[in-house]
């Protein structure tokens, strides 16, 4: 008989036999045991970090800029022409998305995974939900005049802003049934070739990221199909 070395994941069982330490685990030196391996995640010390978190915080400060200016001028012939509740919504839209970036930087956890899911695909449909509305009230407008037809319906400042939180409902409504259908939580991930590396994740696959994603690929397209009108 020869001695065959054991695999670097693999610990001695006895004098003959060799076992794995499973995903997540390595053997000790001694060859004795299995421990956890420490898991990797993204920090904010790290270079992938401070890049995001840097442009993320320009945006937020140049957003509430913006939004102090429309505030300044609350009560001008222009804010109040431009729509400023809608626009007020969608700088908030604008504000939720670059906070989202220090979401997805945060330690993975159940609370942080939840987060992600609700914060990502909302925060994209308060912006267009916002554009979908402002766009659509103007096309209205404009076909009314051409047409000669009394004053279009419901562009009242009120009833923008009941559309518009009408259209962000439906995102929280497909946010909601996708935590129902699949809970919040993590998962540790390792790589067959690199087995002594785990990376802590959120256990949200990317199918069902996309498919929650879906409904603000139907707000763009509503967009851009009535900017093509006006």
């Amino acid at each position: 008989w020869i001695c065959i070395p054991c695999q670097p994941h693999e610990y001695l069982l006895d004098e003959l036999t060799c076992m794995d330490c499973g995903l997540g685990y390595w053997p000790t030196l001694e060859l004795t045991g299995c421990y956890e391996l420490p898991q990797e995640y993204i920090r904010w010390r790290d270079g992938w970090a401070l890049g995001p978190v840097c442009l993320s915080c320009l945006g937020l400060l140049s957003t509430l800029y913006v939004f102090g200016v429309f505030v300044q001028n609350n009560n001008t012939p222009i804010v109040k022409a431009s729509g400023r509740e809608l626009c007020y919504i969608l700088l908030s839209g604008v504000l939720l998305c670059y906070a989202m970036t220090f979401i997805f930087i945060a330690k993975p956890s159940t609370s942080v995974c939840t987060l992600r899911r609700l914060g990502l695909g909302t925060s994209f449909a308060i912006c267009y939900s916002a554009l979908l509305t402002k766009t659509n009230r103007i096309a209205r407008i404009f076909n009314g005049a051409r047409d000669g037809v009394q004053r279009p319906r419901f562009i009242s400042p009120a009833s923008q802003v009941g559309i518009c939180l009408v259209l962000i409902s439906c995102q929280l409504i497909v946010v909601v049934i996708w935590l129902l259908i699949e809970p919040p939580g993590t998962r540790k991930d390792t790589a067959p070739d690199k087995r002594y590396v785990v990376t802590l994740k959120c256990n949200s696959g990317d199918g069902s990221m996309l498919m929650s994603l879906s409904y603000n690929v139907l707000l763009v397209l509503l967009c851009t199909l009535y900017a093509f009108k006006t």
